[in-house]
């Protein structure tokens, strides 16, 4: 075919963009590569690493990293020519950004443009910084705008809240970054026009969305079946996939930064479209949108120092359920049976909790909460509400009788360099491929984040209500399941940065993974090949994956547990580890076929 042996040669060129050319160099076509692929010769090294769903994302962040401007494709246009420094290279945060938005362009059905999520980052000296890029709800929005129409807040113009993600990456560029603006952005421009083979992971996510969907939206929608079904029918494996429309967004956002989004006739171009299909968003919404700064949540852990984000995220979840488990005995784990029991009591504590959380700036006592879930006394105090022979009614974790909606989607990186600072940063559009509408003018596929709102008069399955905590408010952010997570030893050096996709199992699989590292000892590519299995208290099951061993989930049952076998793929984590000898492993998830995980 000969569009895929034209791509085989595309990751020579990926490091796509602006370089140190003089004004007087002939630049033949717009794009012109320079030297060979870092993957070409890449071998575990010192000086950073990148972890993505992409293996093309995570290619092109390493070449950030490792050759900045001097490896970047040279661009000169009539009127400017861009002049940088040759030797300039990028950092942990620049890798970030460009391979956030090129998973953007090649995993279209949980992340780009038009979503957002949560920065976790560590700079060079050690301080962190949480960038909230969380969708908000438009100004019009209101309490029961749902009533009598749940699948308003999934598909159409309703569902969607105002995007974040590029108010996010500019901030963290603006505030970290060390390349400019346009190195960053454009070789996700140019994956995007020049194309990428559809791969086993977009084959699999286009079937489930249409299923999802109900009808064949990939094919039937004109705006869809520009990039999806170019020739009549959906593109297949192999197939190479052309998201021009796109290109021409990232290349105007390299150019003129993430106002060109937000204000102008990109911005008419969404709303137009939104309230073509009866949305409230409005212009005011787009160009009033702000990523917030906030500050993490941390604890200590067996003398290791642990950040995470916290609400309208999750990581306090995370971090409570390790604060329990680290008051056991260390004797105790020889006992796996135990140790497995304890720990999905202690995750399902710790997602009771969870149930009272929101945006903290429309709650007063958020940060409150998330400090006594995080204290050692309440720790100890879980441990003995723990019992080892058998689980517990829900009521008993949730005296409240509360429940927030569930979250979906998602997409994780992770990035760090020699100089200690790191990144862990998930993103969503929410359900696969956002609220079904991709905004003809630009392809940005629009999000369905108000879905993860709670819905009022909505009960679940134990008759409980809705938490008032995450009821809309105009301009509010929903609560999320991001649970990004770095680690530094006690001295204060760099160990690892992870976290993880999968909606409400990106909780309990970043957890898992950061206790299978620090609890056990694990290489990173171990310990995210582990077996998994996720409890989030409602509905009360606990799903393992098959690959989990016969006798421990026996023993699960045992104890009262409603156990449930899945195929392995509930989640996909990301995960980075530095070695004492300075080497970084980098390890992609490998449940997915197309991941990657590169060091340089």
């Amino acid at each position: 075919m000969p569009r895929m042996n034209n791509f085989r040669r595309l990751p020579q060129s990926l490091l796509v963009l602006l370089t140190a050319a003089s004004s007087a160099l002939a630049v033949p076509s717009p794009w012109q590569p320079v030297g060979e692929s870092v993957l070409q010769t890449a071998a575990p090294g010192s000086t950073g690493a990148v972890a993505s769903e992409s293996k093309i994302c995570s290619e092109v962040g390493i070449n950030l990293l490792a050759r900045g401007v001097s490896d970047i494709l040279a661009v000169r246009s009539q009127s400017k020519t861009d002049s940088l420094d040759p030797n300039l290279q990028g950092n942990a945060v620049d890798t970030f950004v460009g391979t956030q938005l090129c998973v953007g362009v090649i995993g279209m059905h949980h992340s780009g443009l038009g979503g957002g999520g949560f920065s976790l980052v560590r700079d060079k000296n050690g301080n962190y910084t949480v960038i909230d890029y969380r969708e908000s709800a438009p100004a019009a929005a209101f309490e029961d705008m749902y009533k009598g129409n749940v699948r308003g807040s999934i598909v159409g113009g309703l569902a969607a809240g105002v995007p974040g993600e590029l108010a996010g990456l500019e901030k963290a560029h603006k505030e970290f970054g060390v390349l400019p603006w346009k190195a960053v952005v454009r070789p996700a421009a140019y994956v995007a026009r020049n194309g990428f083979p559809v791969s086993e992971d977009l084959v699999r996510y286009m079937a489930y969305g249409i299923a999802y969907a109900g009808w064949n939206f990939l094919v039937e929608d004109p705006s869809w079946a520009l990039d999806f079904a170019p020739h009549g029918s959906l593109l297949t494996l192999g197939e190479t996939m052309y998201r021009k429309r796109y290109a021409e967004t990232l290349e105007k956002v390299a150019e003129h930064g993430a106002d060109v989004f937000y204000t102008g006739a990109m911005a008419d171009a969404t709303i137009d479209y939104l309230q073509k299909y009866n949305g409230t968003m409005t212009l005011d919404d787009l160009s009033n949108y702000q990523a917030i700064i906030r500050q993490p949540v941390n604890i200590t852990y067996h003398g290791f120092n642990l950040y995470s984000s916290g609400a309208p995220s999750s990581g306090a979840v995370c971090l409570s359920t390790l604060k329990t488990m680290e008051g056991y005995d260390a004797s105790d784990t020889a006992d796996v049976n135990l140790t497995l029991h304890r720990f999905d009591e202690a995750m399902r504590f710790a997602y009771g909790a969870h149930q009272a959380l929101g945006d903290p700036d429309f709650l007063s006592d958020v940060d409150k909460l998330e400090y006594k879930m995080l204290d050692a006394s309440e720790a100890a105090s879980i441990r003995q509400r723990i019992l080892d022979n058998s689980t517990q009614p829900v009521k008993n974790y949730d005296p409240d009788e509360i429940y927030t909606s569930e979250s979906h989607g998602t997409s994780h990186i992770v990035t760090a360099d020699a100089s200690g600072m790191a990144v862990s940063s998930t993103t969503t559009v929410n359900l696969l491929f956002g609220n079904l509408l991709m905004v003809p003018e630009t392809g940005v596929i629009l999000n369905n984040e108000m879905n993860d709102f709670s819905i009022p008069g909505v009960t679940n399955q134990f008759g409980y209500a809705p938490s008032e905590a995450n009821f809309i408010r105009p301009n509010k952010r929903p609560l999320s399941s991001i649970t990004p997570v770095i680690i530094e030893h006690s001295n204060g050096t760099l160990l690892a940065t992870v976290g993880a996709a999968g909606g409400s199992r990106i909780i309990s699989s970043t957890t898992q993974v950061t206790w299978h590292v620090l609890g056990r000892a694990m290489t990173m590519r171990d310990a995210i090949k582990e077996p998994r299995f996720h409890d989030q208290l409602m509905p009360n099951e606990v799903v393992f994956e098959y690959s989990f061993e016969n006798s421990t989930v026996a023993s699960m049952a045992e104890k009262g547990h409603n156990v449930t076998w899945v195929r392995e793929g509930i989640s996909a984590v990301q995960g980075i580890k530095l070695a004492g000898d300075g080497i970084f492993e980098s390890v992609g998830e490998t449940r997915q076929k197309n991941s990657g995980g590169l060091s340089i």
